[in-house]
């Protein structure tokens, strides 16, 4: 991140940049280097490179490298918060539904955010209670679903938050063994989708 003022000459230092667009710089830096050479190649010397500073600056802004995992999961968490609730289909049934499809899209589309968020594949201290708020958070928009559902009259429950739980469970499963390559089926989306109705029936009215 520096510039050459002409071909040869020495580096022209560069103007003082803000704190904060230096760790979105960073946050960048970790996201591109997560997506290219997965959870493995999360490390503060090759974060440092991506975004071209120095090491000590990962240490100086996001206090070495848990701060840069717990600024990684938050932003996957956050992106998953994102994606459910991205939905606005007009019948609630069909609403809950593409929720659970979103779910899996999701964890497809970012199968390495996926790693770090639910299968510690860079291992590192605690997580923050600003991790857990947001890991929290993105569970909320299923909730909200399934509440809009009840109240719609197309599901029946008793406890939207422990319902909620149980789709979580088995979604979550499911994308969990086809990330691993464990679908025994010859369509696995066929197969997440029939889960998908299958607990829908569930939860339909008595």
């Amino acid at each position: 991140m520096v510039c050459m003022s002409e071909a040869g000459a020495a580096p022209a230092r560069r103007s003082r940049t803000p704190s904060a667009e230096v760790e979105r710089e960073l946050l960048a830096a970790a996201e591109a280097v997560l997506v290219r050479d997965g959870p493995g190649g999360v490390t503060v010397r090759a974060v440092a490179a991506e975004a071209g500073i120095a090491p000590m600056g990962v240490y100086n802004r996001l206090g070495g490298k848990d701060g840069l995992v717990d600024a990684l999961l938050i932003k996957g968490f956050d992106r998953l918060r994102a994606t459910l609730e991205g939905g606005d289909e007009p019948d609630m049934l069909e609403r809950l539904r593409a929720c659970g499809l979103r779910y899996r899209a999701f964890a497809l589309g970012n199968k390495h955010f996926y790693a770090i968020m639910f299968e510690e594949a860079i291992p590192h201290e605690q997580d923050s209670e600003e991790v857990a708020e947001h890991a929290l958070g993105s569970f909320h928009p299923l909730v909200r679903n399934v509440e809009l559902a009840a109240a719609a009259g197309v599901i029946s429950v008793t406890d939207p938050f422990e319902a909620a739980q149980q789709i979580w469970s088995a979604v979550h499963g499911a994308v969990a063994l086809e990330l691993k390559g464990l679908i025994l089926t010859p369509d696995p989306e066929a197969t997440y989708r029939g889960l998908i109705e299958m607990v829908l029936r569930g939860f339909a009215p008595r």
